[in-house]
């Protein structure tokens, strides 16, 4: 059976409620049953936090996973610590971005994450998720 981390970071926790234009109305938590009912022959371990540090300690605990599902939401743009800790892993992290980054504000559309990533999938809403599942799959 495999195993999968999706982690997502800052205010990813108001998924449903936030910027609903943007987001959608469906909360992350209720998007996560779908998601292992349609995936259940995997584990899927799901964490979410604002506190970047807690992210980073996560993504620690997930050394030996089949795959990581990461949204890190702002930290994206921001966070060095981020991309090293990425960089340190061997298990392989899949970059996940409910809205287009490239059709938003300019500062958006850099993440610093890309490049220590195996891919990155942007726009498809919560979609982008199933995806990235399925990008581990064999």
């Amino acid at each position: 059976m495999k195993r999968i981390a999706v982690i997502n970071g800052v205010n990813l926790g108001l998924t449903g409620s936030r910027e609903t234009d943007i987001y959608g109305i469906v909360s992350f938590e209720d998007y996560i049953k779908t998601l292992r009912t349609k995936y259940s022959d995997c584990q899927l371990d799901y964490f979410q936090s604002d506190d970047l540090s807690e992210v980073v300690g996560f993504l620690h605990k997930c050394e030996g996973y089949d795959g990581i599902v990461l949204n890190p939401g702002a930290f994206t743009h921001t966070s060095m610590v981020l991309a090293d800790t990425i960089k340190s892993l061997k298990t392989k992290v899949v970059e996940v971005h409910i809205s287009n980054l490239f059709g938003r504000e300019l500062f958006r559309r850099e993440s610093v994450i890309a490049a220590a990533c195996s891919g990155s999938i942007s726009g498809f809403g919560l979609k982008g998720y199933e995806l990235a599942v399925f990008s581990f799959m064999d």
